[in-house]
């Protein structure tokens, strides 16, 4: 992180930031000011709509009908619909699948040679294969969202036309993929959301397809980042790959702990607006005025986490805040656990000598801190 961010924890409140594009915001960088701010229902994320919203690119930020915009009880609508398909209970009787997925994988990486790009070759397969199969999205489609997904959150890589361009072919298929479930149900989440659009009239048909657009995007994009993240951050700690190699049962914990640990998204995003006056960390929010919360600083505040600029994969009680807080908690938090825990798992098992092999690149223009090619060898 940089010393910009311990110097903001250190000041006497909130601080005033200027994004690329938008009005400027109040940047809530202590943990307690984040979850203060993530909680409080006189903050809200619908207001944005009303505002020039501070964000990276020049276009408008995120739609009103697109859950991440709605305040409740849209909101709760909305999420009630889709979170039953995320429950710990329902995820986990994944695990068995994913555990073959990821074997498989890297099983088919290995007979290649005894290099491969860890991010083409299983970073990015794992999760796309999961939410595509979670979705009921053929497997002869699931290549076409990486360039989707990609264009869609780019901050300055491709121009505003291009992202937009890319949103509409994501939207288009998805219509169609609606449409064809219509016809031929079957047991997966996308036919679960059309009965309740169909059925109980509780969704939109716009805000159907936002909903799969962005659960394809969110539930394959963090994922397929974090992978070779962590793997990164594993082999500059070796100590701390041989534990996990040597004792399987820490992997949860070391999941968390990099979670906290490893910075993900790039600046801020998705800024709270006052409805009236608040005070938060010693500052007034006026009504009208954005917040934008850093929660990655937050993750390294010494006054939550007793030395947070170390890796500690035995850190107990550790609630960091990458998955968010309040209502708008990332909804597949638990589905992103499992995948990580059972990609390090077969990681470790399989390649225990694992090894960066060339230089890694890394992703430019984007939302998201990540390697866009992380050559491993075995």
């Amino acid at each position: 992180m940089h010393e910009a961010y311990a110097r903001a924890r250190e000041s006497d409140g909130m601080i005033r930031v200027q994004m690329p594009y938008g009005e400027p915001a109040w940047l809530a960088t202590r943990y307690a000011d984040v979850r203060a701010v993530l909680s409080d229902h006189r903050f809200s994320r619908a207001a944005a709509q009303e505002h020039d919203e501070p964000r990276h690119t020049p276009g408008a930020g995120v739609e009103s009908d697109s859950i991440l915009s709605m305040d409740p009880p849209d909101h709760t609508r909305l999420r009630t619909l889709v979170s039953r398909a995320f429950t710990k209970q329902r995820v986990e009787q994944l695990r068995p699948w994913v555990r073959r997925l990821t074997g498989d994988l890297l099983a088919g990486l290995r007979a290649r040679g005894d290099t491969a790009d860890l991010v083409e070759d299983f970073a990015l397969p794992l999760p796309i294969a999961v939410i595509c199969e979670l979705l009921g999205v053929p497997a002869a489609d699931r290549p076409r969202f990486r360039e989707w997904s990609d264009g869609v959150l780019s901050t300055s890589r491709l121009t505003q036309e291009e992202q937009y361009a890319n949103m509409l072919a994501l939207r288009d298929y998805i219509t169609g993929h609606v449409a064809a479930r219509r016809l031929v149900p079957k047991d997966d989440l996308i036919s679960a959301l059309i009965a309740a659009r169909d059925a109980d009239d509780r969704l939109g048909e716009q805000e159907l397809v936002n909903l799969c657009v962005g659960i394809l995007i969110a539930g394959h994009e963090t994922t397929a980042s974090q992978i070779p993240n962590f793997v990164h951050v594993l082999l500059h700690h070796p100590e701390e790959w041989r534990s996990l190699r040597d004792d399987p049962g820490l992997i949860p914990a070391a999941v968390e702990e990099l979670t906290r640990f490893v910075p993900l998204i790039v600046g801020g995003a998705f800024a709270r607006y006052a409805t009236e006056d608040v005070e938060v960390g010693g500052v007034l929010v006026r009504e009208g005025e954005p917040v934008i919360v850093a929660t990655n600083a937050a993750n390294r505040d010494p006054a939550r986490f007793e030395d947070p600029e170390e890796l500690r994969l035995d850190r107990t009680a550790n609630q960091h805040v990458t998955f968010g807080h309040g209502v708008h908690h990332c909804l597949g938090a638990p589905l992103a656990r499992l995948e990580l825990q059972e990609a390090l798992r077969a990681l470790t098992a399989t390649m225990p000598g694992l090894r960066v092999a060339g230089e890694v690149v890394w992703k430019e223009g984007m939302l998201v801190r990540a390697p866009s090619r992380m050559t491993v060898g075995w």
